[in-house]
């Protein structure tokens, strides 16, 4: 086997998906020769990379003078990588939604090499806007040339592809994957037309139905749940089942559970009802009535030991099941997918503030006309929504002390309105109006048309892609015996998340470039790269 691997596409012939009650017959992958780490330090196995890895940061303490003391540290840690890429189910929540049924469908169209044809001519299945699959990562420097050497992100570690991804889920309504891709009005006609058959064949499990955590105009779609208007156990072991069962059915090594289905309401939470582990079972098997439904589906894959992303700006994770994850080592993600707007906002003021301009206000306008919009135009709804569009720049202000003093932070509002005939096409307009200079303004102005749909689907394939990889790294500090995994939380998600969920106790990361490089400089550690540096001191010093 080969040192880096990478599954090849498999054939297309349409197997390697499933509708909700796991029918497949998906063929395993093929492995090829990538690149090899020649160092001492690297260790290859058929079975796993090994790399020992120096971790340098700075500590700094403030003395009774006031001045800063910088200190380098340094922190060997043993890193070890299973290299089998498993076969990989993706169950979704919300499967037959706006996302589920495009993201399905793209994958489908990528895995067959479909083309199809458009008012401006032909086009062809790709996976741009993903991370992993569109984008690459510098490996290093030609020795020759000295020329930055490139390679795609999805062959730095061996990764699952997404074309060899087998995929069923839930959705409180039962229409089938095609009628329900008709729905959404997505996609061109004429890709529907060629994966119509294959997604007609996938009908969603029964999923379970809060009607207090949705938005009253979601009621006429719930005509496939399970009994029961409130959280049970009953609920928790069905979902349990349901993995087990697709699992099973399927053949499959792994699943990956994402939510991607409506907006909920804020729970609240409460002492001695969601803000302990043993407190949120406890409360779930009483049928307490601030336990969403996305927790419960939290805490099944937590018991049942499948990671669990929340694509939704709801608060899913309350600290109850954070502590249920921590106990069973078990990996969470969250929140709310960072597609459009947002992911521009975090480009633009990590920009400004990061050049020295004081950035004093933000308006961020948005109307919809999908589910989505329709789902948030009832007000507690878009409350979560609003919270989590709203946070994103509050670590790069703090991290700024030369421009706001402490606790003064830029203006910002956030409106989203429910506009039908636009559809999928969401329309976000944003003003950032900023001081610069002996007391002058800047303004500037964005309309950034936001195709939904097809923004997010490429981010449920990277957190999938991530979250999956994740399971099959561990690590320990080279004086420890035993290695273990990383923290349940994966905070190396936040590049792909709006409002990115983090250790208790820990920062927050919403600056994109550092969001990036974090994802990076990991996947580099696991084989024995440096940190990506653009000192590029070769090119600088006689």
């Amino acid at each position: 086997m080969a040192p880096h691997a990478e599954t090849d596409v498999a054939p297309a012939n349409g197997n390697g998906y499933s509708n909700g009650n796991g029918a497949s017959n998906g063929a395993g992958p093929a492995v090829k020769d990538l690149f090899v780490v020649s160092s001492p330090k690297v260790e290859y196995t058929d079975a796993e990379i090994r790399s020992k890895y120096t971790y340098r940061t700075t500590m700094v303490a403030q003395g009774a003078d006031g001045k800063y003391v910088a200190t380098p540290k340094e922190t060997v840690y043993d890193f070890k990588v299973d290299r089998k890429v498993p076969k990989l189910g993706v169950m979704l929540v919300g499967l037959g939604g706006n996302n589920g049924t495009t993201v399905t469908a793209g994958i489908i169209a990528n895995r067959r090499g479909l083309t199809w044809e458009t008012r401006e001519g032909p086009r062809a299945a790709n996976y741009y806007g993903s991370v992993m699959m569109g984008s690459t990562m510098k490996l290093g420097t030609d020795a020759k040339t000295l020329k930055d050497v490139n390679l795609p992100f999805n062959e730095v570690l061996p990764m699952v592809h997404p074309n060899d991804f087998v995929i069923g889920g839930w959705d409180i309504s039962g229409m089938n994957m095609a009628d329900a891709m008709d729905r959404a009005a997505v996609l061109e006609p004429t890709l529907k037309a060629q994966v119509k058959k294959e997604m007609a064949a996938m009908v969603p499990l029964p999923s379970i139905y809060y009607p207090d955590f949705i938005a009253a105009n979601q009621e006429d779609r719930a005509d496939n749940v399970l009994p029961g208007s409130k959280a049970c156990w009953e609920h928790v072991e069905q979902i349990r089942k349901d993995i087990r069962d697709f699992k099973a059915a399927n053949g499959l090594d792994k699943v990956v559970v994402q939510w991607t289905a409506n907006t909920e309401r804020y729970a609240d939470i409460l002492e001695g009802v969601n803000d302990t582990a043993d407190n949120l079972l406890a409360a779930i098997r009483s049928g307490h009535e601030e336990v969403a439904p996305s927790t419960v589906f939290a805490v099944a894959c937590i018991l049942e030991g499948a990671p669990f992303i929340n694509g939704s700006p709801q608060n899913t994770f309350v600290p109850g099941a954070i502590e249920l994850a921590e106990k069973h080592g078990a990996f969470v993600g969250g929140d709310d997918f960072k597609s459009g707007q947002t992911k521009m906002k975090s480009a633009l003021v990590d920009f400004l503030i990061s050049a020295g301009i004081k950035l004093t206000s933000i308006a961020s306008y948005n109307h919809l006309g999908n589910n989505d919009g329709k789902n948030l135009s009832s007000q507690r709804q878009f409350r979560s929504k609003e919270i989590s569009k709203s946070n994103v720049v509050d670590d790069m202000v703090e991290a700024n002390s030369v421009l706001y003093k402490p606790g003064e932070h830029p203006d910002h509002t956030v409106v989203i309105k429910y506009m039908p005939a636009v559809g999928d096409n969401k329309r976000a307009l944003d003003e950032y109006y900023a001081e610069i200079f002996l007391g002058g303004h800047q303004t500037i102005s964005i309309f950034n048309v936001c195709e939904d749909s097809l923004l997010a689907s490429p981010l449920i394939i990277d957190l999938v892609l991530v979250a999956e990889m994740m399971t099959r790294i561990q690590w320990k500090a080279s004086a420890d015996d035993e290695y273990k995994s990383f923290h349940s939380v994966l905070s190396i998600l936040s590049y792909m998340l709006k409002a990115p969920l983090t250790p208790p106790g820990t920062p927050v990361v919403n600056a994109l470039a550092k969001q990036r490089g974090a994802l990076t400089n990991i996947f580099r550690a696991c084989v024995g790269l440096e940190p990506e540096s653009d000192m590029t001191l070769e090119h600088k010093l006689f």
